[in-house]
C-alpha cells in the first residue's frame, strides 16, 4: 500500500479492484480487467482491494448491570465500498483493529445497562446499537458494515451452574404442582364415582326390596283365594317357615363350608316371621 511497482500491465481479479497512483499521488480506481501503464509516466499499481464480504469475530469481556461477567461473542461482516476504495486504501493502516475497537467501545458501553437475563433477550438490540455506530464511523473509511451478529454470550461458569440450578428447581416446582393437581383430580373423580355406585347400590335394594314385597303379597292373596278359611296371618307364616328352612338348607349346601350360628327353634321362628312381617306392613304403608 505504500510503494508502486514498475509494471507495463496488470490484471485485477473479480471482486477486486485497483488503486493507481501516478508519481506517488492517486490517479484513479482500476476496475476488474487488463490494465496498461505507464511507468515512464509515472504510472503504476499501488495495491488492490477485495470487494468481498469479510467477516471479523470480536470477543469482548463485559459486566452487566448485576454485576455478572461475560464474554459477548460478536461477528462483524464488511466489505470495501468501489466507489470509495481510495479511502479504504489511504485512510486506514488497519481496518481490522478499528472495527474491534469500535465494537469494544459500543459493547462496553451498553451491556452494564443491561441485566444478565435480560441481555439474552436484548442480544438484537445489542448488534443494532453496534452497526449502527460501526457504519457511521467506518462508511467514512470507505467500508460499509452489512451485519452485526452477536452469536454468543458467556457467562463464567459458577453463573451458568447456578441459572441451571435456578431453572431446575422452577421446573422440580412446577412438576410438583401438576402432580399434586392430577392426584386432587383423581381423588375427586374416584369419590364421585364412589357416590355414583352407592346410589345405584341403593336404588337396586330399594327395588329388590319392593319386588319381594309384591311378590309375598301376591303368594298371600292367591293363597287366601284358592284355600277358604285361612286367613293372610296364617299364609304369611307358612311362607315365612318355608323360606327359613329353604334358608337353612342353602347354608348346608354352600361350597364355602361356613358355619353360621343362629338360634333355632319354634319361638325363634315365629320372631322372624313377626319382624318380616312388620317389614312387609311397613312397606305397604309408604
Amino acid at each position: 500500500m505504500g510503494g508502486c511497482n514498475a509494471v507495463f500491465c496488470a490484471c485485477i481479479d473479480h471482486a477486486s479492484i485497483g488503486v493507481v497512483e501516478k508519481w506517488g499521488r492517486f490517479l484513479g480506481l482500476a476496475t476488474p480487467g487488463l490494465h496498461f501503464f505507464n511507468p515512464f509516466k509515472g504510472e503504476c499499481l499501488a495495491g488492490v482491494l477485495s470487494t468481498r464480504l469479510s467477516a471479523l469475530e470480536v470477543c469482548v469481556e463485559t459486566k452487566t448491570k448485576d454485576n455478572v461477567f461475560v464474554q459477548i461473542v460478536c461477528s462483524t461482516q464488511y466489505r470495501v465500498i468501489k466507489e470509495f476504495a481510495d479511502d479504504a486504501f489511504y485512510e486506514l493502516q488497519n481496518p481490522k483493529e478499528q472495527i474491534r475497537a469500535y465494537v469494544f467501545d459500543v459493547v462496553r458501553a451498553l451491556v452494564p445497562r443491561i441485566p444478565l437475563d435480560e441481555l439474552f433477550e436484548q442480544k438484537g438490540d445489542v448488534a443494532k446499537a453496534v452497526l449502527e455506530e460501526l457504519e457511521k464511523v467506518m462508511r467514512a473509511y470507505g467500508y460499509s458494515i452489512e451485519q452485526i451478529l452477536v452469536i454468543d454470550i458467556v457467562p463464567d461458569d459458577s453463573v451458568r451452574r447456578a441459572m441451571n440450578e435456578i431453572n431446575a428447581a422452577h421446573r422440580l416446582q412446577l412438576a410438583s404442582v401438576y402432580k399434586g393437581e392430577a392426584e386432587k383430580v383423581l381423588l375427586v373423580k374416584k369419590a364421585e364415582a364412589e357416590a355414583e355406585a352407592k346410589h345405584l347400590s341403593g336404588v337396586g335394594v330399594a327395588k329388590q326390596r319392593q319386588a319381594i314385597t309384591e311378590g309375598l303379597r301376591e303368594n298371600i292373596l292367591n293363597f287366601s283365594h284358592t284355600v277358604s278359611g285361612t286367613t293372610a296371618k296364617e299364609v304369611m307364616d307358612l311362607i315365612l317357615v318355608t323360606q327359613y328352612f329353604d334358608t337353612i338348607k342353602d347354608l348346608g349346601d354352600s361350597s364355602n363350608k361356613t358355619t353360621v350360628f343362629i338360634p333355632h327353634g319354634p319361638g325363634h321362628v315365629k320372631d322372624i316371621s313377626d319382624q318380616i312381617r312388620n317389614g312387609v306392613m311397613e312397606a305397604q304403608s309408604i
